[in-house]
């Protein structure tokens, strides 16, 4: 059993009423899943507050309560900690409750609005391949080695953060990478955490609901550059204009990356068609499965990871060619009536513009390119009528539809997005508010040699509408789909 005075080290603490000396058997903040002996932090959340539940978390059996503000009523036989922020505290406890595991290996986190997914997956990858047993903390999933875990969260709770690191330990796990979603970094999810590197994409729109101002969002960014010791790497797309700034205050050893700048890591698209990407890579020739403009971007930064992390030149040029897709991530098919269908997870107007511009730039204009795209509830309004603006400016015909609606009214979700498409556009939408309706109009309008892009879900299997989720996956619906419609 851990000692509340030890689990504390590191936590800024304003008033102490009890004894920090008691045992403590976990540490919560959801008061549901407490039990005897355990320590409560009671966490401001966007949508409810902890310090509400302070009460039930001592029924419930907590004999120890960390909070930002203290209640009105004590109870003698409790230990309160109040603290300047609940989140920072919960972050550093978690750490000191696991020992530390992020110390044990090579700890990499990966931040941008696009390309965190696909560039912390195609490091786990890589480095398994290089026979090392590796951890992937992502949208898509959690990996201790081979063992896979669901996640809800792009960036977990610093407690589930620490007990999967935990686990890699216990696995003898040497390198781990993951995503630093802004969430995650303004939240203090990932204090108290030793990072060995740190990796910046890009920056464009997104998460506005939440941070108020593209300034506050990208500063967000950058603190977690701001955080690395002296130890680690930074490593930063140059090409981004906000690139230079995350690297501005960093202590981290800095490098850089570009395909249109001077940098560390530069690279040249030579090819690029729906079979792969042939780049000259820092003087030598690479040819890769994956697709598009931002995939050589992101093909940079693992490039640049891995030789920072002491893996050998041509061995990597050899492990980059065998990777594979991530899932959602430009995955794409052709069916038996030649029809290419793409599933892509752009959910932001930065994306959507890539993958779009992507397609473009390899077909040969002869076919139409039919896309499906929808905008989530409960989130980001303002980027609505640019996702759209952006869809139908770049394609030869686009179906509006749902998304994630949450508890919003998907018809005003269309509606919003309908708002941003220019009068020379018109024709080419229509707007199908039911998501596997719309897939399915986009099948009966391709013929053969056209191309179907179904974005914003990518990897996700389901569909969440009043609070509900209903399983739905874009890539098996639009596989079934071209298959039933088979001319």
């Amino acid at each position: 059993m851990n000692v509340l005075k030890d689990i504390l080290y590191k936590v800024t603490l304003n008033a102490v009423l009890g004894s920090t000396g008691i045992g403590i058997e976990k540490i919560q903040f959801d008061s549901r899943q407490i039990s005897n002996n355990d320590v409560f932090v009671a966490i401001k959340g966007v949508i409810s507050d902890g310090h509400d539940y302070i009460t039930k978390a001592i029924e419930y059996g907590a004999i120890a309560i960390v909070c930002e503000e203290l209640p009105d009523q004590l109870n003698e036989e409790i230990t309160y900690v109040e603290v300047a922020n609940s989140n920072q505290a919960l972050a550093f406890m978690a750490a000191n409750f696991y020992e530390h595991p992020s110390q044990n290996l090579k700890l990499v986190g990966v931040t941008g609005t696009n390309g965190k997914t696909t560039v912390s997956s195609l490091l786990y990858q890589l480095f398994k391949k290089a026979g090392y047993k590796v951890g992937l903390l992502s949208t898509v999933k959690i990996m201790v080695d081979n063992k896979e875990y669901k996640t809800a969260h792009t960036t977990p709770d610093s407690l589930s953060i620490n007990k999967y690191l935990k686990l890699m330990n216990d696995e003898g796990v040497e390198y781990c990478f993951m995503e630093a979603s802004s969430h995650g970094i303004h939240q203090s999810r990932i204090e108290g955490l030793s990072f060995a590197g740190g990796i910046f994409t890009n920056l464009s729109h997104d998460h506005l609901d939440y941070h108020k101002s593209f300034a506050a969002y990208r500063n967000v960014k950058k603190t977690f550059f701001d955080l690395l010791p002296k130890t680690a790497f930074a490593l930063s797309n140059i090409d981004d204009k906000n690139g230079l700034v995350m690297l501005q205050n960093t202590q981290a050893k800095k490098f850089t990356y570009a395909l249109k700048n001077y940098a560390d890591y530069r690279a040249q698209i030579l090819e690029n068609d729906f079979s792969g990407l042939l780049l000259k890579l820092n003087d030598n020739e690479l040819w890769t499965k994956l697709i598009g403009d931002f995939n050589a971007y992101n093909i940079l930064a693992i490039y640049g990871t891995a030789e920072l992390l002491g893996l050998e030149n041509n061995e990597i040029l050899r492990l980059i060619s065998e990777l594979e897709n991530v899932s959602g991530r430009f995955q794409y098919f052709i069916s038996e009536d030649r029809i290419t269908a793409i599933v892509d997870y752009a959910h932001t107007p930065d994306a959507l513009k890539n993958v779009l511009g992507t397609i473009n730039s390899i077909r040969t204009k002869n076919e139409e390119l039919i896309t499906v795209v929808g905008c989530g509830g409960d989130r980001d309004k303002t980027k609505r009528p640019k996702m759209a603006h952006i869809a139908s400016a770049l394609s030869t015909k686009v179906i509006f539809t749902s998304d994630n609606p949450r508890s919003e009214d998907p018809d005003a979700i269309i509606a919003d997005m309908e708002k941003g498409v220019e009068p020379q556009n018109f024709k080419k939408t229509l707007s199908i508010t039911d998501r596997k309706q719309a897939i399915k109009t986009a099948c009966q309008m391709a013929t053969s040699k056209d191309i179907i892009l179904v974005a914003g879900k990518g990897h996700e299997t389901y569909q969440e509408i009043k609070g509900q989720r209903f399983d739905f996956d874009d890539y098996k619906t639009v596989q079934e789909l071209l298959k039933q419609l088979q001319k």
